[in-house]
């Protein structure tokens, strides 16, 4: 049996996304693209930062970060951190593509 992939509407800073993912996936996606656009809104709030792809940069960064520090302190490698990562990887993938061609 396949999971059924159906398109999912994204916004990240008033631009809308469409990505198609698997429907187990769309929760997770979703609240992902929450969490960037609200990273991307704080750095772009602060003044510091002029441009939207600068913005992403260091929104990216920043969550990367804090997925280091939350590997490091976590227990080590095992079946289910390894499935998130994978997982992770996957979503990344997903929304670096949409970004492409939008």
């Amino acid at each position: 049996m396949s999971i059924q992939q159906t398109p999912v509407s994204i916004n990240i800073l008033g631009k809308e996304y469409k990505i198609i993912c698997a429907e187990n996936e769309q929760e997770d996606l979703i609240a992902s693209a929450q969490q960037l656009d609200n990273q991307m809104r704080e750095i772009r709030l602060s003044g510091k930062v002029a441009g939207a792809e600068r913005v992403a940069v260091l929104a990216a960064l920043n969550l990367s970060v804090e997925l280091q520090q939350s590997r490091k302190s976590s227990t080590p490698l095992n079946a289910n951190s390894s499935k998130l990562s994978e997982h992770l990887n996957k979503m990344y993938l997903k929304i670096e593509t949409a970004l492409k061609k939008g």
